[in-house]
């Protein structure tokens, strides 16, 4: 039966059309539930954990939330490892840098999401998937476009774009009139957006580029003032590119990054505070707390140097960038990302070794490299006994690299003479 003789049957039936909501417990979700009920939809909610919240309880409370608010099935699944083995591992070894500013946050946790919701959806016989995004925002687009991607012939709703709740205020409003219990405040109106990789944080104050982040904007920080006042030092090993021990203890990459998230966050290290370029053409002030990833990113981009030559390293950064634009942009499930990702995996053969990395008050310094495929050749390098370096060889190598100068620079006098 096609879609649209299912939703007809249902209607001559009196059956509600079901429809997948991916929840998240915050404002806009919370709305949303019996808003979509308004509309006719029977609500199924999916809480995807990955990283907001620590324990199975705290994941189980938002599922139970979902139920009182009318749902009539209610998931919570936790991610967090799915998340990291997939989308942060290929973030890891692409360097994935939005504007060359901040490690893949948001954006990197939606296609693991879809994936999850148009799962669900096919399973409970859903006939469209509805997010809570704003029409100003990126993860419309992300949403929208990857679940597309995974099933072409899904609707997706965007109800948020085009409710009369046009405000945070007004949406705060709704759900104290509704008697709907929700943990943001109209004097504390931030947008978070969490996961194991960082937090984003947005709204409220800080939409005027020229106000400094209050303190209560950052959580998983400290202050770099008031951070130890003596260096931590951490080596961190990488395996083809990912890393797999912290100070020669092994753990999977969830365990890792929380680690570090913890331990580069008591240094101050991981805040940013930058100006930023949606996808719908607008610019946004946006603060970022992602200790683990700049630590992380940091020291796999020192490896490399190490164990790349440079004319892949300067292409690989091209496609890095490329790579980057696609996840933020929402094309994760596309062919060029695909392709992008078969080059960088394959960059990543040799990239295994040990980086050392010293945190200090908001700063993270790269003190010192080894790797068994090091390109690094100390014969080579050396100015002092054991040189290896074959130093007559140069003034060919001059004399050929720099004959195309030489030419142009013939012909330009020899015409300035004739003029």
């Amino acid at each position: 039966m096609s879609e649209k003789n299912s939703e007809q049957a249902m209607a001559a039936s009196g059956e509600r059309k079901r429809v997948v909501l991916a929840y998240s417990g915050g404002l806009d979700t919370t709305c949303l539930v019996p808003y979509l009920q308004n509309q006719g939809y029977d609500v199924i909610c999916v809480f995807a954990a990955v990283g907001q919240f620590g324990t199975r309880a705290d994941m189980e409370a938002v599922r139970e939330k979902a139920l009182t608010l009318g749902a009539v099935a209610s998931y919570a699944i936790d991610m967090r490892e799915e998340y990291c083995d997939v989308a942060v591992a290929d973030a890891i070894r692409a360097n994935a840098m939005y504007e060359n500013k901040y490690p893949l946050l948001s954006a990197l946790s939606r296609p693991i999401i879809c994936k999850h919701l148009v799962d669900i959806a096919h399973k409970e016989g859903a006939v469209a998937i509805a997010h809570g995004c704003t029409g100003k925002g990126n993860d419309q687009v992300r949403f929208e476009l990857e679940c597309i991607a995974l099933d072409p012939e899904i609707e997706v709703l965007g109800p948020v774009r085009d409710w009369d709740l046009t405000t945070r205020l007004s949406e705060i409003e709704y759900c104290a009139a509704n008697g709907i219990e929700i943990e943001v405040t109209k004097s504390s109106p931030y947008s978070i957006d969490e996961n194991v990789w960082g937090r984003a944080i947005e709204c409220g104050i800080l939409e005027d580029p020229w106000n400094v982040p209050p303190a209560d904007a950052w959580t998983i920080t400290a202050n770099p003032q008031d951070a130890p006042d003596e260096p931590t030092v951490v080596e961190i090993e990488f395996e083809q590119g990912l890393p797999v021990a912290v100070d020669g203890k092994r753990m999977g990459l969830l365990k890792l990054v929380e680690h570090l998230n913890e331990v580069a966050g008591k240094n101050g290290y991981g805040r940013i505070d930058m100006i930023e370029d949606r996808v719908v053409g607008l610019k946004s002030r946006e603060c970022y707390e992602q200790p683990a990833a700049l630590t992380i990113i940091n020291a796999h981009k020192a490896l490399e140097s190490l164990c790349l030559p440079g004319d892949l390293l300067a292409c690989k950064l091209d496609l890095e960038h490329e790579w980057a634009r696609c996840v933020y942009r929402g094309l994760w499930y596309t062919p060029l990302k695909e392709s992008i990702d078969a080059f960088i995996a394959n960059t990543q053969k040799t990239v295994s070794g040990t980086v050392r990395i010293e945190l200090y008050k908001g700063s993270c310094t790269v003190t010192g490299l080894k790797s068994d495929s090091s390109m690094y050749d100390f014969g080579l390098a050396t100015y002092d006994d054991g040189d290896t370096y074959d130093r007559t060889a140069a003034k060919g190598f001059m004399d050929l690299f720099g004959l195309p100068n030489k030419v142009w620079a013939q012909r330009g006098a020899g015409a300035a003479k004739e003029a």
